[in-house]
Parts: structure tokens; C-alpha cells; sequence
């Protein structure tokens, strides 16, 4: 009752390239089957006799409009949430419609010939000008232009004014209508952090509630899209205030299904970007959920919005949208019953590929991080965002106030987890995701016990595009600020989300590029327990004090059995998994001291 509606046109010219289109092959009666069974009422207009076609495609068109007004005037005024059967038009023109009919000798018009260019040889082949020629002057040019070439009154009378322009329709230029969400203070909602990593909880769970607000606050111009996985990302908490959008027969076990639902859920991703990219582009605001492997699903269609938003700033015309935001979870480093074909972190190396002005990506190590940036991504127009955040149970490191200053900031040293107080570290552990941060701090307290004179800074990485040089990027960090934080010559041992080189490939530029050493996911993966995980791709705290030990100067032969002690833990700890199914309770329940 409260939607607006498409009119879609199947415009069957029976080819594509070089190969006959598939629904142009069958016969008519089963082709309208089809369009039935998607719930269409199917509207049919064929021939090839240009004056009789738009005739008839006029005609049609006033009876689908009348049909959509129907329906919505009954939706309106009665009530009534039945899913209606929209109207669709099905065209049939022959393809290259009144183009050449033949060129030496083959059929041009209505074969795959005709896509693209028909003729290529106009400059050397007089036959083939003189087909050209006759093609222009068959669409009567003398009745178009008048002798100093303008096109005819008669003609540009017909060209829509105003509003009902193409480019001035506030429908299709959406940020004419944006307006902003309607936000409650998202510090409200932040975990309370007594002791760095004492407490863990669920970040998107967190997360969920602060998105349930959103969308309440928002009724008319927030929804969250996703492929079936609200509830496995654990942001069931918009189902307090709304349902899964749902316009089919309901069942009575059915779990939050309604008709006016508010959350868009179906098993295609790319129905779901689909549909987000139609809200955002019309003035709307939206977020896209999504198992962190899958969204490579709409890979190819993530390019398109990116180039179209690149081209976009370059027009005075076209106003702001809202930033397209993906939360991606249920991440590589925590797929204990899923597997390895749920591992995959590449969707970042894909997004960092698109024009610097448009893309950002955010790895928040906890529930504090994550609600900062969250919030800072609903308030953004005209990006591509990626927030990457795990599901299950994980350390809270920042306080609310403190997560909003880290975030803010991108990247920092955390002055709780270091010991350089000097200024002078022996090493620098960076990280950047939630596991690697783990990870990290761990390793970082292994060595505070073992290696206790060795001078360790901790810096973590939130904003990924800090670590290009700032005109690389927009966010990126000033060599100076870069070197401040990682040094212009120790080594820097990265512990990080994704696969590894795409930090090389970010740093390269700067001056201590040579002595970053960076871990991450390498291909290595299976149905198996969070520790397991990172130990087969050497991202585990105990490889972490091992690379410590392998790149500070002069430290390898002092520390030998300390090197010696984290192999055998690693081999301890792989037995035990295998032996029992889950973690060491000493890694599994490990804390950052107090």
C-alpha cells in the first residue's frame, strides 16, 4: 500500500551476440507460463511494421498503467496486502529493427548480424558507404533538422520539462530527496569496559540492537538486506520493531514474516544488491549483510556502482546518496562447522581495486569499534563501505570514548599493550581484524613473560586505507605520521585479517616497507576449531613470537628456547584439537592480564 511500483519490459529481439536468446525460442503460450509463474500478468506486443508496433506498445502501456493504478488504489484504500500479479510487457522486434536488411549477400535485420556494427568497411568499400547512406536517409533526416542541422520544434516539443526530465526527476537523481537518518547515540549502546579484554561479547549482536533503533527511528527510509543470514550475523534485534518482507502465504510457524516488513531477505545476492543499490538510488538508505565469502557473488556488480558513483562526483547535477554499506561476518577465522568453502577474505583485495575516492574498508577489532563505525558509514554519502567484523564471542579491548577516538584516528598505538616508553621499540606487532588483534595481544603477552627486556609496540589498524600514502588515498597517513607509528627501520610484525599481500601492496611506498612482515590467510582451511584455524596459516600467537624471534636483530640465538618452547606449544595445541575436538582451555579462555 505504501510502495511504489515498476512496470518491467522484456524486450525479446531474439539474439544476443552470436547466439539466439533462449526465451526467444520457446513458444509463446509456455514463455507467458513463465512470466506467470513469476507472478506476472504478461502483456504481449509483437511485429515488425515500426507505425503498428508503437501504435499497439502505446495502447499497452495505458493498460498496464491502469492495471498498476488499480492495484494500488484497492491496496490503498481497502487495505488489502494480497500479492497482487503486476503487469509486465513482453516485446518482440525483430533485432537491428530497420537496419540494413542485407550485406553481402547474408540477412542482416532480425539475426545476431546485426548487433553492433552491421558494416565495417564504409571507408573502403563504396558498397558498403552507399548501404550506409541509404540506411541514414531511410529514417527521412529532412524531416528532423532544418537546413542549419537543429533538430525540428515538432521534435524537441516532444522532450519532457522540468521535473519530468531524465536527470531532474528527484526519482532518479535520489539525492534530491535524501535526507538524513534519524540516529539515537550509538555510545549508548557500547559495551562497558572495565580492564582491556576482561569481558567478551558478540559484536554484532551489539550491533543489532543499535541497528533495531535505526530502523524504528527510520520506518520510511532505512531497510537492511542480506541473503537470508540476519539472523545467523546475529542482528535478529531489527525483529523486535519489524519482519522479514514477505508477500507470499504465510504459515502459522512462520518466524517474522509480514508483508510491510522492513528487512529484505532472499537466497540471491545479487536480488540483494539489486534491490539496495534501486534504495539508495532513490533517495534511500539501506545496509547489506552478507557471509563474508559469499559476497563475491555480486562481485562484477559492486564494479558497476563504484565506476557509476566515480563518474557521478564529476557532474555538478547529480546529488550525493547514501554510501552502499556492506557488514560482512561470519568471516574466515570462525567457520568451526562450515568449513573451508566458507573461507574466503578476498572481497577486500577486490574493493581496494576501485578509485580511491570511493572505497573505504574498516576491520573494528571489538563491539565498541564496530558501533563507531557503523554509525560513521550510516552518515556517509557516496562511498562504497566494507565493515568486516566477527560474529561469535570476542574480547572487548576499548571503552566506548576510547573506540570513538581509535576510530577516528584509523590507526594507533595502543599505549596499554606496549611497553616502548621510551619511544624506541625493539619491535612493532600491528594487527588489524578482530582475530588478528587476538591473536596479537596474545603474543604480545607471551613475550612480556618470556622476553620481558624486549621493548614491543602494539598498533592497531581499524581503517585499512590509513596505511597508503596519503595521496594514494584519501585517508591515507602522511610518511611522516607512518613512520612515527611503524618506524623508519624495525621490523614489523602484521598480523592481519585477510591475505597477506594486499598490506604489502598498500605499504610498499613506505620507507620501512622492507621490514614489515605480514601474516594472514594463505589458502589454508577446514572444518575445525578458531585456533586451529590461525595455526595452519601461521597466524597463531605462538608463530607471532616466533617471527618476533626470527627478525629482531641479534635476538635468535639469545632466545633459542624460547623459539623452541612456542614450536612445542604449537604441537601441543594441534594435538589436543585433534585429540579433543575444541581448544586448550589455556588458549580458548585466555585473557589479557591485569
Amino acid at each position: 500500500a505504501q510502495d511504489g511500483a515498476v512496470l518491467p519490459i522484456l524486450h525479446l529481439n531474439g539474439y544476443k551476440i552470436a547466439n539466439p536468446a533462449v526465451l526467444a525460442r520457446i513458444p509463446e503460450e509456455e514463455l507467458g507460463a513463465l512470466m506467470e509463474g513469476y507472478g506476472y500478468e504478461p502483456y504481449f506486443v509483437s511485429g515488425d511494421d515500426p507505425s503498428r508496433v508503437h501504435q499497439t506498445m502505446a495502447a499497452t502501456l495505458d493498460r498496464a498503467v491502469a492495471r498498476i493504478h488499480d492495484i494500488q488504489k484497492t491496496a490503498r484504500t481497502r487495505g488489502s496486502v494480497e500479492r497482487p500479479r503486476w503487469p509486465m510487457i513482453v516485446l518482440r522486434t525483430p533485432k537491428g529493427w530497420t537496419g540494413p536488411k542485407e550485406v553481402d549477400g547474408k540477412p542482416v535485420e532480425g539475426t545476431f548480424r546485426s548487433h553492433q556494427v552491421p558494416f565495417a568497411e564504409v571507408r573502403t568499400n563504396p558498397g558498403h558507404l552507399e548501404l550506409l547512406d541509404a540506411w541514414m536517409r531511410s529514417y527521412r533526416p529532412e524531416e528532423l533538422f532544418d537546413e542549419r542541422g537543429a533538430v525540428v520544434p515538432s521534435i524537441t516539443d516532444l522532450a519532457p520539462r522540468g521535473e519530468r526530465r531524465m536527470s531532474a526527476n528527484p526519482n532518479a537523481n535520489g539525492g534530491i530527496l535524501l535526507r538524513g537518518l534519524s540516529l539515537p547515540d550509538f555510545r549508548q549502546y557500547g559495551v562497558e569496559v572495565t580492564q582491556p579484554g576482561a569481558g567478551s561479547t558478540e559484536p554484532t549482536r551489539v550491533l543489532g540492537t543499535f541497528r533495531r533503533d535505526v530502523t524504528a527511528g527510520n520506518d520510511r527510509t532505512f531497510r537492511l538486506f542480506g541473503p537470508d543470514e540476519t539472523a545467523s550475523n546475529r542482528l535478529g534485534a531489527v525483529f523486535e520493531v519489524t519482519d522479514r518482507a514477505f508477500m507470499g502465504t504465510l504459515e502459522p510457524f512462520d518466524d517474522h514474516l509480514a508483508p510491510d516488513g522492513r528487512v529484505m531477505e532472499v537466497l540471491s545476492e545479487h536480488l540483494c544488491q539489486g534491490w539496495l543499490e534501486g534504495y539508495l538510488l532513490t533517495g534511500r538508505h539501506g545496509i547489506f549483510n552478507c557471509y563474508e565469502a559469499f559476497i563475491h557473488i555480486i562481485d562484477s556488480m559492486l564494479n558497476q556502482h563504484a565506476k557509476w558513483l566515480k563518474v557521478t562526483r564529476a557532474l555538478p547535477w547529480r546529488r550525493p546518496i547514501a554510501s552502499l554499506t556492506y557488514l560482512l561476518s561470519s568471516h574466515v577465522w570462525r567457520q568451526d562447522h562450515n568449513g573451508f568453502s566458507h573461507q574466503d577474505p578476498g572481497f577486500i583485495d577486490h574493493v581496494v581495486n576501485k578509485k580511491a575516492e570511493v572505497v573505504r574498508v574498516y576491520l573494528p577489532p571489538d563491539a565498541n569499534c564496530l558501533l563507531s563505525v557503523a554509525d560513521h558509514c550510516l552518515r556517509s554519502r557516496d562511498y562504497v563501505n566494507v565493515i568486516v567484523v566477527g560474529k561469535q564471542p570476542s574480547p572487548d579491548w576499548l571503552p566506548i570514548q576510547d573506540a570513538v577516538l581509535h576510530c577516528a584516528r584509523g590507526v594507533g598505538i595502543w599505549d596499554w599493550a606496549s611497553n616502548d616508553t621510551d619511544g624506541d621499540p625493539d619491535v612493532v606487532m600491528a594487527c588489524s581484524g578482530d582475530v588478528p588483534t587476538l591473536e596479537t595481544l596474545a603474543a604480545v603477552d607471551l613475550i612480556r613473560r618470556h622476553l620481558p627486556d624486549l621493548k614491543v609496540r602494539v598498533v592497531n589498524v581499524v581503517d585499512l586505507m590509513r596505511l597508503q600514502p596519503e595521496g594514494e588515498h584519501p585517508h591515507g597517513l602522511p610518511h611522516p605520521e607512518f613512520n612515527a607509528l611503524f618506524t623508519r627501520d624495525k621490523p614489523v610484525i602484521f598480523a592481519y585479517h585477510g591475505y597477506p599481500w594486499l598490506i604489502h601492496r598498500l605499504a610498499y611506498r613506505r620507507a620501512n616497507h622492507a621490514n614489515f612482515h605480514v601474516r594472514g590467510y594463505k589458502e589454508e582451511g577446514t572444518t575445525t576449531t578458531p585456533f586451529d584455524m590461525v595455526m595452519l596459516n601461521d597466524l597463531d600467537r605462538f608463530h607471532l613470537v616466533m617471527d618476533v624471534i626470527d627478525r629482531v636483530p641479534g635476538l635468535g640465538q639469545r632466545a633459542a628456547r624460547v623459539r623452541q618452547l612456542m614450536e612445542d606449544r604449537r604441537l601441543q595445541a594441534r594435538a589436543y584439537t585433534r585429540a579433543y575436538g575444541e581448544d586448550e582451555p589455556a588458549i580458548r579462555d585466555w585473557a589479557w592480564p591485569s
